[in-house]
């Protein structure tokens, strides 16, 4: 892209081969059939039935299309049909979350205004704002949203909105004038305006050097179009899962299918205990239950004011460790406020203004007087910084309309980049006044008196310091500073040169001031293990005096600029990246460099944001967290979690949830899996010695679908525990089962097969029928009982056995309809259940609740 910023105008219009009175019609119609439309591209997003037909790759799901055919096969229908419903619902959960597609490209589309003012054949006309060329003339003024890159030819006090694209609230002056800093960011390219910009004040003619997809805004639309979304830990972590407990189960398969021929018994026979072992094996629910689980949690955070785009995504937030935020509108309000006051020699914080004090009252009037920003109900129309002084006059009980009614205005002289200087005269009670605000610089150059008391004194050498000392502290604060000052006027007619012989009134320092509850939500995030980084558009001193002010920046730490980093190679960048904690000036690529480097360390990171410049970064990091107040339309679709309220401690809370919902996904699967086991046990321990079938396939059916499903939505609805906070992130590999997870697993899995094989042969004594029947009845109570026991690694008596009415309407619900099956005759057949009695159910619920007491004082000894 050429850097038309270095260029000096006669060579920009040259390149772009064009005039100052614009290009013809006939040459538009020619550029526009070379270059295209004035418009972003985007790439065809994969159909419902591609997307559909992706969620059977999972190596489970394949295993179990491949024991419900083999069950098909052999006569198994149930079986079959069960297996298919519970993968094809799974399925269904995950196509209309997928379909929740990005739309970024049509918000940004969206940001473009219909039509343009352009100079065409020397005439100005209107045109559709996708039909703009190289070349064209346009004239922009306040209101206008920019429609495509250009330089400024002339400026009339222009001044554009950036924040879309740096994440600046603060507007930027335009100016026509050749810069010839090399790799100048694009908040400081002051010649040029860009797509999507909003101009706020002035007017002006500029040149259009870049349509479509070569605006800066088209960057970043090619970056998001080149940046992958990651798959979450827990995904990552499911998939490898899968895998392994897939290898394990056919293995073995595989092992009792040889078993079973070496016995003597038929293939189909063989077959069908192999696809029985499968089926007893593989937690079919597993998925829908994840599914599940994230998905009421995305519903409880709605609550927490956290959209979740991405439900996947919640469990991201508990392994966060790195946030990266933006500052303006994230950490900071994104509104211009005034911070402190310097007026009669003495500094004044906002905190300590008097209402009541007239020399700052004075100093407010000239404010307002000397601006043209209003304030009415929540519409702030004006440059930010005029914004914050009619909020700074209002403390005084000004209202901006009638002040400016009373003392209206006679003459102006706006504001330039030459001179840095506005000027108003106004009539008040008869006299005429000017009222001057601007760079206290420039200011302090044409006064002779200042304003002390009262009263009005001879601007001295010792004065002239003292101000030049105060602005070099405040501008050491990162604080944008104007100075003010007015004197009596005889004329109607005003000009430049009138403005002399000024009485310096004061300094006003604004800043954009960090939200109350930041500091405290950095704090947590250090509590929490996390490390908050600050990327932003604006200039290193004031971002390094806001990181500061809430924490991030801490002694020792270094704050890095766009330039800088641009210079860096990734060795070096590797090697100071643990202590840079601020990074100012950057443009989109700087922040998926930044998040990038991050990632390759290992780590998680949070990327947030609100603008346009944002997005790609946002879909870049493992998670995107966009503003829902002040947040574009374009951060919003390409980030994974909205916060409703614009407050970064909601991102705290978030990833409170985000832990309590993996602990609670992890303790789902440890009990889903140690159920499994016990089944499995059960299953290889009878084939080892030739003792019949413990259980019939609708036996295990009923098991999945019931004492699996219920209890393991229920552990999933736990509640977090305030310690969570205080947990320092777990590792971006770390596995959900760890080895004291699988020793729990196997340790649980064979108290409940021993009580299970217990209850077998008290029943094969009867028959084999009551054997099968009682070898159900007990896995299946068991397991019920069990539920209680994975809601926690604490014991029951210290987590609450009614903490979670989630467990216990799953209990009821299994344990009913299990006596169902029992003491409802008709349903004997169905089920392959024998008649039992009233000591036979004594027995059962005996047997069931033996493995849940050795379980819940092994839990106490451990936790002792």
């Amino acid at each position: 892209m050429k850097k038309f910023v270095n260029l000096n105008l006669m060579e920009v219009l040259e390149d772009v081969q064009s005039s100052k009175e614009g290009i013809t019609d006939e040459e538009a119609q020619v550029r526009l059939e070379r270059d295209g439309k004035n418009k972003l591209e985007s790439e065809k997003p994969p159909g419902a039935l591609k997307i559909f037909i992706s969620q059977f790759s999972d190596l489970l799901v394949i295993v179990l299309l491949i024991a419900s055919v083999i069950s098909m096969f052999v006569g198994e229908l149930e079986s079959s049909i069960v297996i298919l419903v519970v993968v094809t619902i799974n399925s269904i959960l995950g196509t209309v979350q997928t379909l929740k597609a990005q739309k970024s490209l049509d918000s940004l589309k969206k940001l473009s205004t219909p039509y343009t003012r352009v100079l065409r054949n020397g005439v100005v006309k209107e045109i559709k704002s996708d039909e703009l060329v190289v070349g064209d003339v346009c004239l922009v003024e306040a209101g206008d949203v920019i429609s495509a890159d250009g330089r400024v030819i002339d400026s009339f006090s222009l001044q554009v909105n950036e924040s879309s694209l740096t994440g600046e609230a603060e507007s930027v002056e335009k100016h026509n004038q050749q810069i010839l800093e090399e790799n100048c960011p694009i908040g400081d390219q002051k010649n040029m305006v860009f797509s999507s910009s909003l101009v706020t004040y002035g007017r002006g003619k500029i040149v259009i050097t870049s349509t479509g997809m070569d605006t800066e805004i088209g960057r970043i639309a090619t970056l998001m179009n080149q940046t992958q979304e990651k798959r979450t830990p827990l995904q990552r972590n499911l998939d490898d899962f899968s895998k392994k407990l897939s290898f394990a189960i056919i293995a073995i398969c595989i092992g009792v299918f040889g078993l079973s021929m070496l016995r003597g018994e038929t293939l189909i026979d063989a077959f069908m205990f192999a696809v029985a072992l499968a089926v007893a094996a593989i937690p079919e629910a597993l998925a829908s239950i994840v599914t599940i689980v994230l998905s009421i949690s995305t519903q409880k955070m709605v609550k927490e004011h956290a959209i979740m785009k991405n439900i996947n995504a919640v469990e991201t937030l508990g392994c966060v460790s790195i946030i990266c935020s933006d500052k303006t509108g994230t950490l900071t309000q994104n509104k211009m406020s005034v911070e402190s006051v310097y007026i009669n020699g003495e500094l004044v914080h906002h905190d300590a203004i008097d209402p009541q004090n007239q020399d700052l009252r004075l100093l407010s009037l000239i404010g307002t007087l000397c601006s043209d920003a209003t304030i009415s109900g929540d519409q702030r129309i004006g440059d930010p910084t005029e914004l914050a002084l009619i909020d700074f006059a209002r403390t005084f009980g000004m209202n901006e309309t009638e002040t400016r009614e009373q003392f209206y205005r006679v003459k102006e002289l706006p504001f330039d980049s030459v001179r840095k200087l506005m000027t108003t005269l106004n009539n008040v009670h008869g006299k005429k006044i000017m009222y001057v605000k601007g760079a206290p610089d420039e200011l302090l150059k044409v006064c002779t008196k200042y304003y002390f008391q009262g009263k009005e004194e001879l601007l001295s050498d010792e004065v002239i310091s003292d101000i030049g000392r105060q602005n070099e502290e405040f501008a050491k604060k990162g604080e944008r500073v104007l100075a003010f000052a007015y004197r009596e006027f005889d004329e109607d007619e005003l000009t430049m040169e009138d403005e002399s012989d000024l009485v310096f009134t004061g300094l006003v320092s604004m800043i954009d001031p960090p939200r109350e509850e930041s500091a405290q939500a950095v704090a947590d995030c250090y509590t929490a293990g996390i490390k908050p980084i600050m990327i932003t558009g604006d200039h290193k001193v004031t971002a390094q005096a806001i990181a500061t002010r809430i924490g991030i920046f801490k002694e020792g730490d270094i704050s890095l600029e766009g330039r800088e980093l641009e210079v860096m190679n990734d060795e070096e960048l590797h090697e100071k990246i643990e202590k840079i904690s601020v990074y100012a000036r950057v443009a989109p690529e700087h922040k998926i460099r930044i998040v990038e480097a991050w990632q390759s360390r290992g780590h998680n990171v949070a990327m947030t944001g609100d603008g346009v410049n944002d997005a790609p970064a946002l879909k870049q990091a493992d998670i995107g967290i966009a503003m829902g107040i002040t947040g574009t339309e374009v951060s919003k679709d390409a980030a994974s979690m909205i916060l409703t309220d614009d407050n970064f401690s909601t991102i705290v809370k978030a990833v409170v949830t985000g832990r309590n919902v993996y602990a609670n996904i992890r303790n789902a699967i440890a009990y889903l899996l140690s159920g499994n086991f016990s089944g499995i046990l059960s299953v290889l321990y009878c084939t080892l010695l030739a003792l019949p079938l413990p259980f019939y396939p609708v036996h295990l059916l009923f098991i999945n679908l019931v004492t699996d499903s219920l209890p393991a939505i229920a552990i999933g609805m736990e509640n977090p525990n305030k310690y969570l906070l205080y947990e320092k992130p777990r590792a971006k590999n770390a596995s959900i089962l760890d080895k004291a997870t699988i020793k729990q697993i196997g340790y649980e899995g064979l108290v409940i097969a021993i009580a299970t094989m217990a209850g077998f042969y008290i029943g094969l004594e009867t028959s084999n029928a009551m054997g099968t029947t009682f070898a159900f009845a007990v896995l299946c109570l068991s397991r019920l009982f069990h539920g209680f026991n994975c809601r926690s690694s604490k014991p029951i008596y210290k987590v609450g056995l009614f903490t979670n009415m989630y467990s216990i309407y799953a209990f009821l619900v299994g344990y009913l309809l299990l006596n169902g099956i029992l003491f409802f005759t008709p349903l004997h057949s169905v089920f392959a259940v024998a008649a039992v009695s009233g000591m036979d159910i004594l027995i059962i619920n005996g047997l069931a609740l033996i493995p849940s007491i050795i379980i819940q004082i092994t839990k106490a000894i451990m936790n002792k």
